[in-house]
């Protein structure tokens, strides 16, 4: 067996085992604490919301363990059983020119493995979400966005794919540079894009209603000297009863967007903290940090796949035969994250950080108490574990575990009545 093949499989034997072995973790913790509310949410959780969410924890730590175990079978069955290499050559034999073979090859590639994970999707949305009450979206609405989705990426990621397989083709031993050249402004472009024209193809966007509410909205914008294209409410009931809170958009296309679920579920108080917290996001530079680490992850990954290109052991370790530029760029975006999985606690460390700014931010515009509710308002709503397994936590979540995050506000409320009282 080819030297690369040894590599590639042990490492994607190790990295789903650990995956396995963090969601076996997690579902022994869940399942040691469902029968005690930790101390911190004792007043505010009921036994039977706490035990609803670890069922639910569990239910989809299982799902994703069928998840894990199928998507590596599929992992392995496209690249060393052959499954790439049976396609491109499929495309090969309709006798196209070089471009029209790659996008070919990449386009049915997509759509087979879509089809491939629309079971696991169908059971998720249709019995897991169902089974919890979560899911609201009826099989007519479901077809309806696999459609449009379908269509925007044909859409979309057709004439991106021709771009970089071109640059690949044509641009010379440097091509990366142009290619993330390329790939860089299309994230640009979408980021101005998708709140303005995408988002509003599967949801409804209705300005917030003149009142109170949106007078302190205003003002917490002033304050924090954030100028937005205005502040809307989603119908995301209309899919889910799950309730979330963000802005979204570069420039002067930036938006702030509250699922109605969440309008509905917390009072004035609670929604302008949650705002704040998002706030704190725009204000500690988050979304300019985060565009910075893509555009140099990118831009290294894409320096790697350069030198990966010219290698025939590459293609022959995984299975394909023939190297060409199509190739080469689906097997790098199947294998780069097998090879990068150790590095993910560190991504989610850096995320889980952002959330403590931003609490810190939204307890400095607001009352911090505020914050605790909202938050623990949408635990409980949500079905959030509030007791997740700390080394699974480490790998999976971009937010701080629910007793964490709560502690740190709490400190905080601590430390300003402490200072409040010397002064």
């Amino acid at each position: 067996m080819h030297w690369f093949t040894l590599l590639f499989l042990a490492m994607l034997v190790l990295a789903t085992g650990v995956e396995i072995y963090l969601a076996w973790r997690h579902l022994r913790h869940v399942a040691a604490h469902r029968g005690t509310v930790p101390a911190a949410f004792v007043q505010r959780i009921s036994l039977d919301d706490h035990q609803k969410a670890a069922d639910y924890t569990q239910a989809k730590t299982r799902h994703a363990i069928v998840q894990l175990v199928y998507g590596a079978l599929l992992v392995y069955a496209w690249t060393i059983g052959g499954g790439l290499g049976l396609l491109d050559q499929t495309w090969r034999n309709i006798g196209l020119g070089p471009l029209m073979t790659g996008v070919g090859f990449l386009v049915s590639a997509f759509f087979i493995i879509g089809l491939l994970e629309l079971p696991l999707t169908l059971f998720q949305t249709f019995h897991l979400e169902q089974r919890f009450g979560f899911n609201r979206t009826p099989p007519k609405l479901f077809i309806l966005d696999l459609l449009k989705s379908s269509l925007l990426t044909m859409l979309i990621g057709v004439p991106l794919a021709a771009a970089i397989l071109w640059l690949m083709g044509n641009a010379g031993t440097l091509w990366w540079l142009w290619a993330w050249g390329v790939w860089f402004g299309f994230s640009l472009l979408m980021m101005w894009a998708f709140p303005a024209f995408i988002a509003p193809l599967f949801n409804k966007f209705t300005p917030l209603e003149a009142g109170e509410l949106q007078q302190r909205i205003q003002a917490l914008l002033q304050r924090c000297g954030f100028t937005s294209n205005g502040i809307f409410v989603m119908d995301g009931s209309r899919r889910s009863a799950h309730g979330n809170a963000y802005f979204t958009g570069v420039g002067n296309k930036k938006r702030i967007v509250f699922f109605d679920t969440l309008i509905n579920s917390l009072n004035a108080d609670e929604i302008e903290a949650v705002l704040a917290h998002e706030l704190g996001h725009f204000r500690r530079h988050h979304v300019r940090k985060r565009m910075i680490t893509m555009a140099i992850v990118s831009l290294l990954g894409l320096g790697v796949l350069g030198w990966l290109s010219s290698q025939l052991w590459f293609y022959n370790g995984l299975g394909v035969t023939q190297p060409s530029t199509h190739a080469a760029l689906l097997l790098f975006l199947i294998a780069a994250p097998i090879f990068t999985f150790f590095t993910r606690p560190l991504m989610a460390h850096t995320l889980r950080r952002h959330e403590f700014e931003a609490d810190d931010f939204a307890a400095e515009q607001s009352d911090a108490r505020h914050l605790i509710d909202a938050l623990v308002k949408l635990y409980q709503e949500n079905a959030s574990t509030l007791t997740p397994d700390s080394w699974y936590s480490a790998f999976h979540d971009s937010h701080p575990p629910a007793p964490v995050r709560i502690a740190h506000l709490s400190a905080r409320i601590s430390n300003q009545r402490a200072t409040e009282g010397v002064a």
